[in-house]
């Protein structure tokens, strides 16, 4: 059985090369009648292929499609044979390192259609194969070819708009999820995964590989590799961590019902139900005072020992500036469990 299968309607530059590709109807791991069809309509042999298809190829293949009961992408087939943009039919036989930008295409719509999840995907190496190109309301153009298309559309008397320069389009340009609301899409990449029930207010921001299971309310900026948990907070201005910001191997992820205040951040993961004091920055090296039920020192730890662990409250102490970590439950009976570990 195939890892994925998409047909998409991208756009190409002035040389045939792919700037992006827009897959409606992405499928993870497809039926194996679906992969006999395209093999006998457009000659694929096998492999991670993104094959440029002809529009007497995409009639052959919706018709295919169909005999087998495949009517939505039968359907999708039929309507990309008219498409004055160029299509593609991008097959993964396996999720292994993407090596054109169509493959790359379709993985960020898997994950933004919530189909795989944040580091459920192979995705190293996808940033040299994502041009960086001009998001404009005519669609994505290539850098080089920015001024002609300028100058023509002055010309014509239009405006040609430039939305961003960057690798990544936002989401909604491609993919508008179930149940989610978002005050600024500029501020979410394709290859978010935002779960159902969340809403990003206007500072937040969600990453490409990154995103929420759901219910949450995010103010803040979830980085890549990222996730937050069900019913958790964060608080406008703060931060998460991702890999590729400095957090070494360390996974960053926030659990359920958590809270981040305002204008803090976090360089560990944290457990479910716990909560960081607004304005305070945890990293992995973070010397912390951990405390016990009637706020007596019990030892100092580094903040990574505590990673993953629930029913945790970090503060700074207004006095003398020590960063602090109480616990619902004992922090002498936390304590003895991070020396069982070590």
């Amino acid at each position: 059985m195939s890892f994925a299968f998409g047909i998409g309607i991208g756009t190409q530059n002035n040389q045939g090369e792919w700037l992006e590709v827009f897959y409606p109807q992405p499928i993870m791991t497809p039926e194996t009648e679906l992969i006999d069809v395209v093999e006998t309509s457009l000659n694929y042999r096998g492999g991670n292929q993104a094959i440029h298809a002809t529009a007497e190829q995409l009639t052959q293949l919706a018709s295919a499609l169909r005999q087998t009961g495949a009517i939505d992408q039968a359907s999708l087939a039929e309507k990309a044979a008219s498409s004055e943009r160029p299509v593609v039919v991008t097959v993964l036989e396996t999720d292994d390192t993407a090596s054109s930008t169509p493959e790359v295409y379709l993985k960020l719509h898997l994950l933004s259609h919530r189909q795989a999840k944040p580091h459920g995907l192979k995705l190293d190496g996808i940033f040299g194969l994502l041009p960086n190109l001009a998001w404009t309301n005519e669609g994505a153009i290539d850098l080089n070819e920015l001024p002609e298309r300028q100058l023509k559309a002055r010309m014509e008397g239009r405006t040609l708009e430039i939305k961003s320069v960057d690798k990544f389009p936002q989401m909604t340009d491609y993919v508008v999820p179930k149940g989610v609301r978002i005050a600024d899409t500029a501020r979410v990449r394709l290859g978010a995964y935002v779960g159902e029930g969340t809403t990003v207010m206007h500072e937040g921001f969600i990453n490409f590989n990154a995103g929420t299971e759901g219910t949450s309310m995010i103010e803040g900026r979830i980085s890549a590799g990222v996730m937050i948990g069900k019913g958790s907070d964060l608080g406008g201005g703060c931060s998460t961590m991702g890999t590729l910001s400095g957090g070494g191997n360390m996974v960053i992820a926030v659990g359920e019902n958590c809270l981040i205040g305002a204008n803090a951040g976090i360089g560990i993961p944290l457990g479910d139900r716990c909560k960081v004091e607004a304005g305070l920055y945890i990293t992995a090296g973070t010397k912390v005072a951990l405390l016990d039920d009637s706020n007596t020192l019990v030892e100092i730890i580094k903040a990574r020992d505590l990673a993953n662990k629930p029913d945790l409250l970090f503060r700074r102490n207004s006095q003398t500036g020590a960063v602090e970590c109480k616990t619902n439950q004992s922090a002498i009976e936390l304590n003895e469990e991070l020396h069982a570990n070590n």
